[in-house]
């Protein structure tokens, strides 16, 4: 069987057996982390069982039966051997991945936070079992239940603290959830057509260059061109557009976007690896287990804050039973206490649950933030860049103005798309292609001949017919005056007007322009409202960019830039003490993209602009680029949320857990205690993490 190592495994069932086929890195990605959370579950069950019981026999025996724990006999066996029994499979089983932790940290020359795990749940134990089978070593000291032993503490610290970890898990599980759901997308089989024949093919055997039929109702099997046919595809679940997208020849389809109509036939481009479905999990992926400058800074506070733990854990235990004269059991419960308590497992979360969650959900609403590092930057944006050409506006040229001076419209259009019907050049082309949108019948010209920097001439139905600016009319004998004030109005706007004359009289004036995208102008007004500057860079001339700045309200205009130099500008924009954002889709925007502090790919764009800029968004809506800025405000919001809570537990409860209240109340944190407070700092920041799959892209007008 042939199993694409991008794909999520293929399942299967015999005789109640459950058979996974799966590449390596397939396991790597699903089957793997499936079977550590599922050990994990059973490991945290399996301790919270048994320290509940030896809870049981250490104070139930008391409030049950009225019998002192320690000279309780069940069995034959005395209750603190029982204790011993019940408590030592915990140390070593459910708490085995603390220590291997601690073991790697030690052969990094670090310590981490299975260290302070290990070390304090050890150190009870140890303690707990040579006082339990060699009592003559310690004196014969007894604290508020019996005699001082720890093994219920043990056990329930590491249930507790594994429950903490499973708490974990269950966010990985919801970013690797949006990963398999992606994946899942994808269709198993799909129609190839070769000479004429239509054969059902995996679709993993698709190859570039393959024509594929998709029947109205079928998911698009592979990236592609539409080659034959038109039709609506709903592309939501890859792009986050809601309403269908008509699709017509040359246009470009997504694999596992839905065909809703009518009949296609796509010619793959991507397969594979290469597909855009296969990228957006990789990008996914990549955030998820990139590290933000914030995370790294928690990291280096953790490496500090174990050794200080350590210190403020055995400078309490000595000053309590040395200097206080505490007895040696209370005193040795203020450094387990200590040990347990200072745990920052919150602390190592804080950064990687939110950005786990902020990534995941930016994909399934196409934003895809290539890793943490973009995600922390964007919500710290003052500035961002817009290219102009095909970022800002269509990047091609619509037929914006038909003026007629003594004949009408219509008649003015049809001569001069007649005129142009067999012209290459690109606003020849918009002539046509306005025309045909405007139901217009297009007559055959003869004679035709291009005049360079002039226009065209040809022969439209026996008529002559003059196509272009003033020095082919002034050539030609025909008087422009007429025109002059239409002209320069449409020229201030930025279009570039062309004069048409018919057998040596001026008809009219047609404009051609490369037009403003329909969501251009909110989503310019929206990041202003944000407060983020907003900036045109362009190659464009002076006049041509101002008319379309006018348009969408930019005020910063930056105009007739040579492409080599579009990163300079970034860095000059940069060095004013801005942070920068550059928004572009063309190749000569990749050296800006990269210059800048955040790079913003228009999904519309082409490759090498997508693999150099750090956020990417898969549709052409630059309203998408608010939305990013806005994930990532929220992301950074609930990772410094995670973090005040990781050290409020901490400074909080270490001098509680040190016996600052033991003097005035004479209360000491009982280990357990400890260890339920810093699980509980482990699921609070993990619950306040998981509350960023509420946010709905839809809501963009706020950033709070």
């Amino acid at each position: 069987m042939y199993v694409d190592e991008n794909k999520a495994p293929y399942k299967a069932e015999r005789r109640g057996t459950t058979y996974y086929f799966c590449s390596e890195n397939c396991y790597n990605q699903f089957i793997a982390p499936e079977k550590e959370f599922r050990s994990l579950k059973i490991l945290t069950a399996f301790s919270l069982i048994l320290g509940s019981i030896t809870a049981v026999f250490e104070y139930g025996a008391v409030t049950l039966f009225g019998l002192p724990t320690y000279d309780a006999v069940w069995l034959g066996l005395p209750n603190y051997v029982w204790l011993f029994i019940f408590a030592t499979p915990v140390q070593f089983i459910g708490g085995w991945r603390f220590y291997k932790g601690t073991l790697d940290a030690i052969k990094a020359r670090q310590a981490n936070m299975d260290s302070l795990i290990a070390t304090g749940t050890s150190a009870a134990w140890v303690y707990s079992t040579l006082y339990t089978f060699f009592p003559w070593i310690f004196p014969k000291v007894v604290t508020f239940s019996g005699p001082a032993v720890y093994f219920t503490e043990t056990g329930l610290i590491i249930g507790f603290i594994m429950l903490g970890k499973t708490m974990e898990h269950i966010v990985k599980g919801k970013a690797s959830d949006a990963i398999r759901k992606l994946l899942d997308l994808q269709p198993k089989l799909a129609t190839v057509v070769k000479n004429g024949v239509e054969a059902e093919v995996p679709v993993e055997q698709v190859q570039v260059d393959d024509v594929v039929m998709v029947r109205p109702g079928e998911k698009v099997p592979v990236d592609g061109i539409v080659v034959e046919g038109h039709s609506s595809v709903d592309q939501s679940m890859v792009t986050g557009e809601s309403i269908p997208i008509e699709k017509k020849v040359g246009d470009e389809v997504i694999g596992a976007t839905i065909n809703k109509a009518g009949l296609l036939k796509v010619k793959a481009t991507k397969v594979g690896s290469d597909s855009a479905l296969s990228q957006i999990v990789k990008m996914v992926e990549e955030a998820i287990v990139s590290q933000a400058p914030i995370q790294r800074m928690a990291d280096r506070i953790s490496s500090f804050f174990v050794p200080v733990v350590v210190t403020i854990a055995v400078g309490s235990f000595l000053f309590w039973y040395f200097g206080w004269g505490l007895p040696f059991a209370l005193a040795f419960v203020v450094l387990v206490s200590v040990l347990i308590v200072a745990c920052p497992c919150a602390l190592g979360i804080a950064t990687p649950a939110a950005i786990m969650i902020g990534a995941s959900k930016g994909a399934q609403n196409g934003v895809l933030i290539k890793n943490g590092e973009y995600l922390e930057k964007a919500h710290k944006l003052t500035t961002v860049i817009f290219d102009k050409t095909g970022t800002l506006t269509k990047g091609e040229p619509s037929l914006t103005d038909v003026v007629g001076f003594d004949s009408g419209e219509d008649l003015v259009l049809q001569m001069a798309a007649a005129a142009e019907v067999g012209s290459e050049h690109p606003l020849g082309e918009a002539i046509v292609r306005g025309a045909r949108e405007r139901g217009l019948s297009i007559d055959n010209a003869e004679g035709f001949e291009a005049m360079a920097g002039q226009g065209v001439r040809a022969t439209v139905g026996g008529r002559a017919v003059l196509l272009g600016n003033r020095k082919l009319m002034e050539v030609n004998g025909i008087l422009t005056a007429v025109a002059e004030e239409r002209m320069k109005a449409l020229e201030e706007d930025g279009k570039t007007a062309m004069l048409v004359a018919v057998d040596g009289s001026l008809k009219g004036v047609v404009a051609v322009a490369d037009t403003v995208k329909e969501n251009a102008p909110a989503a310019i007004k929206q990041l202003q409202s944000m407060g983020i500057e907003v900036v045109m860079l362009t190659g464009d001339n002076r006049r041509t960019a101002d008319a379309i700045a006018r348009k969408l309200g930019i005020t910063k205009v930056l105009a007739e830039v040579l492409p080599g130099d579009k990163a300079k500008v970034v860095g000059e924009l940069k060095g004013e003490g801005k942070v920068v954002a550059m928004v572009g889709d063309g190749v000569n925007d990749a050296p800006a993209l990269a210059a800048s502090d955040v790079g913003i790919a228009i999904g519309s764009g082409t490759d090498i602009a997508k693999e150099t800029g750090g956020v990417v968004l898969m549709r052409s809506d630059v309203n998408d680029v608010a939305k990013a800025i806005i994930l990532s405000k929220k992301v950074v919001r609930k990772i410094k949320e995670n973090l005040f809570w990781a050290f409020a537990y901490n400074i909080i409860l270490i001098p509680i857990a040190a016996g600052v209240l033991y003097p005035p109340f004479g209360l000491l944190l009982n280990p357990i205690f400890a260890a339920i407070a810093m699980a509980a700092s482990s699921v609070t920041v993990t619950m306040n993490s998981m509350l960023l799959n509420r946010w709905k892209p839809g809501a963009t007008l706020s950033a709070g």
